[in-house]
């Protein structure tokens, strides 16, 4: 998946406005758009911007292409959603930030997410067991980079789906390090399977002034 540029604007208390990531801001609320390219057969996606209405018929709507499908893990089971003539089937299911789904497209198209940037303290909760998850906010970067490590426990597992491959790309964490050189690197956008060993919380402190 390939993730154009996130552009950022805030709703300044003094009347500024904010031109990056890095420029110092006076309000906590800080608003954009994602352009999410979504690739034609399966991928796992995710919601990178918080809004009022984190359905799926509000997220993912207008430029979907019929007859795609999506598929959120409930824990046990899969609660499958199908998309046709401008609705889904279930357009209720929800698709909240650090929350992911498999999504089948027909033909390649581009998802424009719009909503808030997640600040503060956020905590992701990742059951025992087999979950999907994505980063509460809109950054890129390694499992370190975005504090998922910190979370993790010996033999906890990730699995990164590759749709060029139709195949997963698997990780396994212990004593502190990957089973392979480097580390799992996340785009904005991008959901994930972990299995974790036993229940944990992954927290970010997050915030759009910091570089």
């Amino acid at each position: 998946m390939i993730t154009k540029t996130l552009l950022l604007t805030a709703a300044m208390a003094a009347g500024a406005a904010l031109s990056g990531m890095a420029q110092t801001v006076y309000s906590v609320n800080a608003v954009g758009y994602v352009n999410l390219a979504i690739p034609q057969g399966w991928s796992m996606i995710a919601n990178p911007l918080n809004t009022t209405n984190n359905t799926i018929q509000a997220l993912l709507a207008g430029t979907t292409p019929d007859f795609s499908q999506l598929y959120k893990w409930d824990g046990t089971q899969y609660a499958p959603a199908s998309y046709a003539f401008g609705a889904w089937d279930n357009p209720n299911y929800t698709l909240n930030p650090g929350e992911g789904c498999f999504f089948y497209a027909p033909t390649a198209f581009t998802n424009t997410f719009v909503g808030e940037v997640m600040q503060g303290a956020l905590t992701n909760a990742i059951p025992v067991g087999w979950s999907i998850r994505s980063s509460t906010v809109p950054q890129a970067g390694t499992a370190e980079e975005l504090s998922l490590t910190g979370a993790l426990n010996d033999f906890d597992a990730l699995y990164k789906f590759n749709n060029a491959s139709s195949a997963y790309e698997p990780w396994t964490y212990a004593f502190g390090s990957w089973d392979k050189t480097g580390s799992p690197t996340l785009n904005v956008g991008e959901a994930f399977w972990i299995n974790a060993t036993q229940p944990t919380k992954w927290v970010r402190n997050f915030s759009v002034n910091t570089p």
